[in-house]
């Protein structure tokens, strides 16, 4: 099995292959962005891609989004820092077949790739059971409001990006960006674009 990791911080790809050492079955490819990894998704054919959620430029849910385009069976893990459970489901619907925290049992990252690889989905059982529950009660997140998409452009306001910047790294129109960005401000309750990138950094978008 050829797993694709992306993630801009080499150690965690030092990482995975030492987890997997013990499988001579499993290959470890990497990428440093999201530009890096598409080009090798489509040079390499994986079986299974893990993508952090906070690459530099776009982020895994638009990179995910460019590799279904391409490949509507692709087979994709969300990696994060983040352990609420919002990321974990924009990741679902965003196609992906695993979410993984990063700050959570290693073995768990071994597992979806073990699942995802052999056509199933993986969920950490605490992380599935707050998106059940949050289903069932309501939610004081805000970021719950937030589509995948709004979610990304969120993100890079709160790196510093401009609109135009934003549009051009998405392939979308500067008027679209515009527009998701006022809305994006409705659903947040907030009146500036500095409280936007406020919120992202409090957040840990950015």
């Amino acid at each position: 099995m050829r797993v694709l990791i992306v993630d801009d911080h080499p150690i965690v790809a030092s990482g995975c292959r030492a987890l997997m050492a013990d499988d001579a079955e499993l290959v470890i490819l990497d990428a440093p962005n999201a530009e890096t990894g598409l080009e090798v998704f489509l040079a390499e054919r994986p079986d299974v891609s893990v993508l952090d959620i906070n690459l530099p430029g776009v982020s895994g849910f638009e990179l995910a989004k460019r590799m279904l385009a391409r490949e509507a069976c692709a087979r994709i893990i969300m990696f994060s820092m983040n352990e609420d459970p919002i990321f974990a489901a924009r990741a679902i619907e965003c196609g992906a077949r695993g979410y993984v925290s990063k700050s959570g049992d290693p073995a768990d990252l071994v597992s979806a790739i073990r699942e995802v690889g052999d056509g199933r989905v993986f969920l950490p059982s605490a992380i599935a059971q707050s998106i059940a529950f949050a289903r069932l009660t309501p939610t004081g997140n805000r970021l719950a409001k937030l589509t995948p998409r709004e979610i990304e452009i969120l993100r890079l306001l709160g790196t510093g990006k401009s609109l135009a910047e934003i549009a051009w790294m998405i392939n979308a129109s500067y008027k679209t960006i515009a527009n998701n960005s006022s809305i994006i401000r409705q659903k947040l309750g907030v009146r500036t674009s500095s409280e936007l990138v406020r919120f992202a950094i409090q957040s840990q978008l950015a």
